[in-house]
């Protein structure tokens, strides 16, 4: 494990491996956003018209939630969650998010200067008060660092929120784009220059175990989407077969991802050179893995509700385009924690991506039931060749 103590007791952190209670209750946010996230996707694969900009929009509200939580993530991974300013921060955060959550069905109508205003305050917010409230110097920079670059991506944020939905959306992407890309350049800011991965030092135990967790609510919001819309329909044949395979396909995606990288994710950022830079490259996979499991949830929802109705390809994208991302996904945590990538996970993804055309004839069950024995081919392909080979430690990409 690595954590900056400067400004910490020798024995303050005593569990720091662990997320405390008020960090489980924050994450419990997200649970009501990843289904407001579903909700504004069903109605986007439900539209006649613009699918593919309408989704887009949704995918740029994913990104900015899951931007605000990584933040989140990585700030109790770097100060001790235990502190009151700390905590602090966290509820800040928290209120931030739920704000967010409602406005996001409507972030592209009247609401949205209602979802820029709850992004910027909290990103803003966050970073002013870890600056003012720690007098580590090296701490107080990062937060300065973090602080410039979000005031800067705050002007399109709110001038997006003025205009009307296509340059609102133009103006939200470039912030985004931004924000998605100075932690990688170590936030270079005039006067202060950029932090390093040797000087942004977290605790490598904590947030592997944040990481991990999320993804649990996210399997969370899956057996939510697709229990809610077994339980609003009239029983048949048919949805009861897509009830039992969107369980199966939980399953499966609970045991891909746990396979071997997920158990070691704590273990190989504690034990990276350079944890921050890998505690990065895990939160862009996890985005992946992330949207794949919204979009699974979409999907099952969508073929509980009508299991034999007519094809349409933008059902098929969600049925099939979820598990396929979360492959990608789970391939880029991989490479992240062992230095590699199974090739399962990329032939499955391609399985999926070839199979799609040939499954407009379908109808939506059998789509799905393709889905699920894909995801359990590479299930079991894992099992079969983790019984001839020895336990993999983690090992860095090079």
């Amino acid at each position: 494990m690595t954590t900056d103590r400067a400004d910490e007791p020798p024995q303050e952190r005593a569990d720091p491996e662990r997320a405390t209670f008020l960090e489980l209750f924050f994450d419990l946010v997200y649970v009501f956003a990843l289904l407001q996230v579903g909700h504004r996707l069903i109605e986007d694969v439900g539209s006649k018209g613009h699918v593919l900009v309408e989704s887009g929009e949704t995918l740029l509200l994913l990104l900015a939630i899951w931007l605000v939580w990584t933040y989140s993530a990585w700030a109790t991974s770097t100060f001790d969650p235990r502190r009151p300013v700390v905590q602090a921060k966290v509820v800040a955060t928290m209120f931030g998010s739920l704000v967010m959550a409602v406005a996001a069905p409507k972030a592209f109508d009247e609401r949205a200067m209602l979802f820029a205003g709850a992004y910027v305050a909290t990103q803003l917010g966050r970073p002013l008060i870890l600056a003012v409230g720690f007098r580590n110097e090296g701490k107080q920079r990062l937060a300065v660092r973090v602080l410039f670059w979000f005031s800067i991506t705050a002007v399109p944020w709110i001038t997006g929120a003025l205009l009307p939905s296509g340059p609102r959306a133009v103006l939200w992407a470039v912030a985004i784009a931004i924000d998605y890309t100075v932690a990688p350049l170590g936030w270079p800011t005039p006067g202060l220059g950029r932090t390093g991965s040797a000087e942004w030092t977290i605790s490598g135990d904590h947030v592997g175990e944040r990481y991990r967790l999320l993804f649990l609510i996210a399997l969370g919001d899956l057996i939510l989407e697709t229990g809610i819309a077994f339980s609003e329909t009239v029983p048949s044949a048919g949805r009861s077969a897509a009830f039992l395979v969107s369980f199966l396909t939980t399953v499966l995606l609970w045991r891909i991802y746990f396979f071997r990288a997920g158990e070691l994710i704590t273990a190989a950022i504690a034990a990276s050179q350079y944890p921050s830079r890998l505690a990065r490259s895990a939160a862009y996979t996890h985005l992946l893995i992330l949207a794949g499991t919204v979009a699974t949830a979409v999907g099952y929802r969508l073929v509980i509700a009508h299991p034999f109705g007519p094809p349409d390809p933008a059902w098929i994208g969600v049925i099939l385009g979820g598990p396929a991302l979360f492959l990608l996904g789970r391939g880029g945590f991989e490479r992240a924690v062992f230095g590699r990538v199974s090739p399962t996970r990329l032939i499955g993804a391609l399985v999926l991506a070839i199979l799609s055309p040939a499954m407009i004839h379908l109808p939506p069950l059998m789509v799905a039931v393709t889905a699920s024995l894909v995801l359990l081919g590479v299930a079991v392909t894992d099992s079969a060749r983790a019984r001839r080979r020895p336990l993999v430690q983690p090992s860095q990409p090079r």
